[in-house]
């Protein structure tokens, strides 16, 4: 829904400050933590998109925002929402300032399937997608939609309080597919950059992504804490060129509400767009409920993550099912599965100095995900054509495996596994490689050298030759 199509008035004093920053104050804001400042938000965005662009700026301090709007023929759903804020069309520069400031969900509205009639919640057979039982308290905190002109957006918290809703019947394909978002970015062509955003307890996702995948300039969001969200902590849907330095997503699926895929982030390009060039730097994927990250489907390719640490507690650490994703120095706590393979060893997935490990005093609950066994491969690869490991170090001190394989190739690699539990690290090795554990090698091609439990191998095939 617009929000030039709203209709909110713009006071005087707002249009006054068109000529310096705009706040949500000027269209009648309190602030308070009590008052419900949804329309004075709606308001100051519809004064924004018809200037065309502008700088907002909050105060530190605490904005009540959602609610509800009546059902009507031209809002289907039982509960819809209101336009919280819909910044669209600017082209001129977008600037919001948070300097500290927290939007918080309105408590007690509601967000599933809902009866319209009695407004009690509703459990029907899965999938569900009947329109008229849906509610949710805001689609999105702050959205950002087809904007040519740079987007600024700092030091903001934006709290969902999903332990504050009433929780309704699922809806969906599965679980809660029912938006409620902090922040949405759609097609925007020019850069967006995000800095010390605290997205947290959102139904849904804490960001959601849907870019323009032919644009030439590249997003960057730094400092970004995205947890405890139902269903993502960021969800990529389309575009290409984001960066992300020194970002946290984690703990997805941890509170009041849960949703598949439940991942840390899920890149999953959907309605024919692509996905490509994404960097992760420093970045924490850690405790989500799905995977830490998950690229599965859609046409996504390119992905580099440097000095990055996954963590998987109750399931995978990382799920990079995807061309061209290469991992940099990259810690691993839990089981990585579906690396990319390929016949072309440039589009098959990379992991250079990387370290796989299984102590669970490096898990935020002490727990370590193993595919729901005591012992399990730290590296689970059903296919593994030309998966490389380039100088990793796999030291698994407690019930870990050595990585499950057939032909990834090993270049100067280290493998200690303390388990007694036979591992098959199967593959190519090159360089120089160490194994110490109970390891079943046949198929194995050694090129360079390789120290099994002291046995020096070099040049040699163990067994039939799977290549």
């Amino acid at each position: 829904m617009a929000a030039a199509s709203c209709g909110w008035p713009v006071s005087a004093t707002g249009a006054q400050s068109a000529r310096g920053t705009i706040r949500p104050e000027d269209f009648g804001a309190k602030g308070d933590g009590v008052t419900n400042d949804t329309d004075a938000f709606a308001a100051m965005s519809v004064h924004v998109t018809r200037l065309g662009g502008g700088t907002v700026e909050l105060r530190r301090t605490t904005y009540l925002i959602g609610r509800h709007l009546p059902a009507d023929a031209t809002r289907p759903w039982a509960f819809p929402p209101a336009v919280v804020t819909d910044f669209r069309n600017l082209r001129s520069p977008l600037v919001i300032r948070g300097n500290g400031a927290r939007l918080k969900c309105a408590p007690g509205l509601r967000y599933g399937a809902f009866d319209r009639a009695t407004g009690r919640a509703v459990n029907r057979p899965m999938p569900n997608y009947r329109h008229e039982d849906l509610a949710s308290p805001y689609y999105a905190m702050i959205s950002i939609i087809n904007c040519t002109a740079p987007i600024e957006i700092s030091d903001l918290e934006l709290d969902g309080s999903v332990g504050e809703l009433e929780i309704g019947g699922p809806y969906g394909d599965t679980d809660y597919q029912v938006p409620a978002i902090g922040l949405w970015l759609e097609n925007n062509k020019s850069t967006e950059t995000v800095r010390n955003l605290h997205a947290h307890h959102h139904a849904q996702d804490g960001i959601e992504i849907d870019g323009d995948d032919k644009r030439q300039a590249r997003s960057r969001f730094e400092n970004v804490v995205s947890e405890y969200n139902g269903r993502q902590g960021v969800s990529i849907i389309g575009g290409r060129g984001y960066d992300f330095v020194n970002c946290k997503f984690n703990h997805t699926g941890r509170s009041a509400v849960a949703s598949a895929p439940g991942a840390g982030v899920d890149v999953e390009a959907e309605s024919g767009k692509i996905i490509r060039d994404l960097t992760f730097t420093d970045c924490e994927f850690s405790d989500n409920r799905g995977c830490g990250f998950l690229a599965d489907s859609g046409d996504s390719e390119g992905a580099t993550f440097t000095r990055c640490t996954f963590i998987g507690t109750t399931n995978w650490s990382a799920w990079p099912l995807k061309p061209r994703f290469v991992f940099r120095t990259c810690t691993f706590v839990g089981t990585l599965v579906h690396a990319f393979p390929d016949k072309d060893p440039q589009r098959a997935c990379q992991f250079h100095e990387c370290r796989f490990l299984d102590d669970p005093a490096l898990s935020p609950t002490g727990q370590i995900y193993f595919a729901g066994d005591k012992s399990h491969a730290v590296v689970d690869l059903a296919e593994s054509d030309n998966v490389l490991f380039s100088r990793c170090s796999f030291l698994l001190t407690k019930e870990g495996l050595l990585p499950w394989s057939w032909r990834a190739t090993y270049s100067d690699c280290v493998m200690q596994q303390a388990s007694p539990v036979l591992s098959y690290p199967k593959g190519m090795y090159l360089g120089y490689s160490t194994i110490r554990g109970n390891v079943d090698m046949y198929g194995t091609k050694i090129v360079g050298t390789l120290d099994l439990n002291g046995r020096i191998l070099s040049g040699t095939q163990m067994g039939d030759d799977p290549w």
